[in-house]
């Protein structure tokens, strides 16, 4: 399609995740030509410039970013105008938007990851609050004070939170009063550039989960964010919901809080994609300890940012166990801010049927004496499973004395098992410490010899040696029953897969 004709489109047609007002305020003093906008009166659109980025534009993705726009709109008819900070969230990721496109195996990220499930699918964003017969399914076992998040909406308040210390905020951001919270809020969205689904969650969610933590203030019980997926289509539909649920912590100076994100799927065979950012500014000297478990459904696609800044002398702990979903992708981005910092990063996935499960991670150390630990380890038990690891660990000139190690471990339990992993540690600065390594397996057989001899049978003995090698993450799980509802949870998907293993030696 030529570019003016698809131009003429993009005038004549819906309008287009606010397309016209950033494109003029872009082209402010490109062109003296103007043309009236008829989907949007009184507003002018510079003629060259708009040509431009309907070329560069990717049909598909503004298709669906349209769709997000317009469901978001629905819902803030019902609600009250967005805050700010939210606005200019939606601005700013619909500008980026513009020249992006939709991400196939040529592109390096997603060499190994491929998202033509949900390109191929019919994707129809969750438009509204789930109502009160369908809450009625959701699961809260759990004591802890935090928010049950459903489809991407704050749908209940745990009735613990009442009890946090005094300036503390968890909630949504359309419900947040503090001034001084509100104002550093605005300091910190949008400050980040990620890839194209971060841009589409910053389009789509319709409102943000806040967590604020005042200068000095230590939480001592963990706060639980559980996000339910109710919604969704049967898996041999074509049709996709998507929800976008965003999350933004704030840690002043000498805080300390722990974090349970725990995404749940209902029903094993619903289809539906999650499409989830993280974001959490750590000041100086605090603390922030993060545990992610994800077990949605086998038939979906869960895609998640985690995007965290670090302060001097700060520290982020991360525990994560991903086993659910179709395709699942976690994008782990971690930028030093300042000296003395400690990063630690531990990571299960487990591929038990026809999945894809793939870890991004990115640290980033520009200041002196940080210390960071990755231990990523994947057991894939399906012939057809495959797990994506791509580590990446920058030590810039300035991070002298730094301490940084990375290892990766994999476990491959049948064949045409698959796994793919590039760790990648890149070193500029003199004085520092710095390892890494990769190692890819089935249990070794003198292993299995030493349990044999002692009488026990094949099996038993690959499963002994399956669950050890994936408890050496479990066991970081600081909360005890969420530990051990995980270990419950890799036990049940693992047993079926260690019984087809042992027949298969």
């Amino acid at each position: 399609m030529a570019a003016s004709t698809l131009a003429t489109n993009f005038l004549n047609g819906p309008k287009l995740i606010l397309l016209s007002s950033h494109l003029s305020q872009l082209s402010a003093s490109r062109t003296r030509t103007q043309v009236k906008c008829n989907a949007r009166p009184n507003i002018f659109i510079k003629t060259s410039l708009l040509t431009t980025y309907a070329c560069l534009s990717d049909p598909l993705v503004l298709q669906i970013a349209e769709t997000l726009e317009d469901s978001v709109s629905s819902f803030s008819l019902s609600s009250s105008p967005p805050p700010l900070p939210l606005k200019r969230l939606r601005e700013m990721s619909s500008e980026s938007l513009l020249t992006l496109s939709w991400p196939s195996r040529k592109d390096e990220p997603f060499r190994f990851t491929d998202t033509s499930f949900i390109k191929s699918s019919q994707i129809k964003p969750i438009a509204s609050t789930p109502q009160e017969p369908s809450l009625q399914s959701i699961p809260v076992d759990t004591k802890l004070p935090g928010l049950v998040i459903a489809d991407g909406y704050v749908v209940q308040s745990l009735p613990e939170l009442s009890a946090l210390p005094d300036g503390v905020f968890v909630g949504s951001l359309s419900n947040l009063s503090s001034v001084v919270a509100m104002k550093r809020i605005s300091e910190f969205v949008s400050n980040f550039e990620g890839d194209l689904f971060w841009s589409l969650n910053g389009v789509g969610a319709p409102d943000m989960v806040v967590v604020y933590v005042p200068e000095g203030c230590r939480i001592d019980s963990p706060l639980y964010l559980q996000h339910c997926s109710i919604k969704g289509s049967k898996s041999e539909s074509n049709e996709l919901l998507m929800s976008n649920p965003r999350v933004l912590l704030i840690v002043e100076k000498g805080g300390e809080v722990n974090i349970i994100e725990e995404y749940l799927g209902g029903q094993w065979g619903k289809c539906y994609w999650t499409n989830s950012v993280l974001e959490a500014v750590i000041g100086e000297g605090a603390t922030l300890n993060h545990s992610y478990i994800q077990s949605q459904s086998l038939a979906s696609a869960h895609m998640k940012w985690t995007c965290i800044t670090q302060g001097s002398a700060s520290t982020y702990k991360l525990i994560e166990v991903s086993s659910g979903g179709k395709l699942s992708r976690h994008n782990v981005h971690v930028q030093q801010v300042g000296p003395d910092t400690v990063t630690e990063l531990s990571t299960l996935h487990l591929c038990t049927g026809d999945q894809i499960q793939d870890l991004h991670s990115t640290l980033i150390l520009d200041h002196p004496r940080g210390y960071s630990r990755q231990l990523h380890k994947c057991i894939v038990a399906h012939s057809q499973g495959q797990a994506v690891f791509d580590g990446n660990i920058k030590v810039n000139r300035c991070a002298q004395q730094t301490d940084a190690g990375q290892l990766t471990r994999s476990l491959l339990l049948v064949p045409r098992a698959t796994v793919n992993v590039n760790p990648n540690l890149q070193i500029i600065a003199d004085d520092v410490k710095c390892s890494h390594g990769a190692a890819i397996s089935d249990p070794e057989d003198d292993q299995l010899f030493y349990f044999q001899a002692r009488g026990i049978d094949l099996e038993m003995a690959r499963k002994a040696l399956i669950f050890s090698f994936g408890a050496e993450v479990l066991e970081c799980i600081p909360y005890a029953p969420l530990r051990e509802k995980t270990e419950s949870n890799i036990s049940q998907l693992l047993d079926p897969a260690v019984a087809l293993s042992s027949r298969l030696e």
